[in-house]
């Protein structure tokens, strides 16, 4: 009970109701956005939204129907072990060899409920109060989120258009302290589609090594890439850091498997050993029948992958062909993901409809209400003046879309 006061009636604090450490969190921005979209399409206006990262293909049926059989296997009706099914371990195992040429045991695997928690349980795995994750900007909105719930402090290091928003390792170098322990690595970028391409991804990896420096790298976005860019395994170009490297995936992007929840970490066998014991106190086991999903995605072939991938890569030069036709809008061209990033700096601060947004908060806010074109402004992703689009959707939809902001920062002047 609270503290009574003098009147009898007892006092208590708002803050009080629910901890520092929550009460600091941010929701997630993308969330919010296609929420808020979805929320003005049930009354009725036509709203067209960019911000989920989702892939809008259905999940292949050969998964589908592996989740169907789980369902009636009692085998999957009880707890099982908390790491992941040992077949799917070894799946995934398997999985990590043919596609990045990383050979891992399986037990250096766990399996987690999503990538979500995948990223939340590495950094609770590896970082001790006041410990430093160098985090790469523009960022996924839930990186430094994560970083922080377990108690690190992210430093962010960033890096903008005119690099193809690829970070130097002299930028990095400028943002290490004696306290630095993580680089959290992501390639291909979510939000900007930038793929780091081999050099780059070895020369950060080998100043990592040089500096006794964990990596945390989310390569969730693997098989998504264009132009003939590929999506390099930091642990396979520097094969030392195996030993001091994180590997964060899952199925979402991949088999276009968002809601069935099924991630990863691969690591060092010590490490995923004490992420397991964590999970076997936060949930225990995921969901069987996602795993048994997971396990059919994985082991089958890429060809739905593959499809995605070219519908993917259309819609791309699709959408940077006409967010580039914008007076005031400059977008580079992705190499990997389902995202655009341009910058919108051209046009902050002029008026459109008898508004002078000054971010791309309030910028978001008028194409929302004068468009009705849901975006993410990049204040999300820790670089204000950006806007993220999510190219999967319909291609009508697209078009429509990117025309309708068009028509209203038109009328910037």
């Amino acid at each position: 009970m609270g503290r009574m006061a003098t009147t009898g009636s007892p006092v208590t604090s708002p803050a009080s109701r629910v901890s520092a450490r929550i009460a600091a969190i941010n929701p997630s921005a993308t969330l919010a956005v296609d929420a808020k979209a979805k929320e003005l399409k049930a009354q009725g206006r036509p709203v067209i939204g960019f911000g989920a990262g989702q892939p809008d293909f259905p999940t292949p049926d050969y998964v589908v129907e592996a989740a169907a059989a789980a369902v009636r296997d009692r085998a999957n009706h009880g707890y099982t072990a908390a790491a992941g099914l040992p077949e799917l371990r070894e799946a995934l195992a398997a999985k990590t060899l043919r596609d990045s040429g990383y050979a891992v045991d399986p037990a250096q695997v766990l399996v987690t409920n999503g990538g979500k928690q995948a990223v939340y349980s590495a950094f609770a795995t590896l970082l001790d109060p006041g410990d430093e994750v160098l985090l790469l900007a523009p960022y996924w909105t839930t990186y430094p989120e994560s970083i922080t719930l377990a108690g690190g402090v992210p430093v962010q290091v960033t890096a903008d258009e005119s690099t193809g928003y690829l970070t130097t390792v002299e930028q990095l170098e400028a943002a290490r302290t004696e306290r630095t322990k993580v680089l959290l690595f992501n390639s291909p970028s979510n939000p900007t589609g930038a793929v780091y391409p081999r050099e780059q991804v070895e020369a950060i990896g080998r100043w990592a090594l040089e500096h006794g420096i964990w990596v945390v790298t989310d390569e969730i976005y693997e098989h998504l890439v264009y132009d003939g860019a590929k999506a390099e395994s930091m642990p396979v170009v520097v094969p030392e850091l195996a030993d001091t490297t994180l590997v964060l995936n899952g199925v979402a992007k991949t088999y276009s498997m968002t809601g069935w929840r099924v991630g990863w970490i691969i690591g060092p066998k010590d490490v995923i050993k004490a992420a397991s014991s964590y999970q076997s106190h936060l949930c225990g086991n995921v969901s069987n029948v996602a795993q048994r999903a997971a396990l059919a995605a994985v082991s089958g072939p890429l060809d739905a992958v593959e499809e995605m991938r070219k519908a993917f890569d259309a819609r791309r030069k699709l959408i940077v062909s006409l967010l580039s036709d914008i007076p005031g809008v400059e977008c580079p061209t992705p190499q990997g993901a389902f995202y655009a990033y341009p910058s919108v700096k051209g046009v902050l601060g002029k008026e459109i409809r008898g508004e002078r947004p000054a971010n791309t908060l309030e910028l978001a806010d008028l194409i929302l209400r004068e468009a009705e074109v849901a975006v993410v402004p990049g204040e999300a992703f820790g670089t204000p003046g950006y806007f993220r689009f999510s190219y999967a959707l319909a291609e009508q939809d697209l078009v429509e879309g990117v025309n309708r902001v068009a028509a209203l920062l038109a009328e910037a002047k």
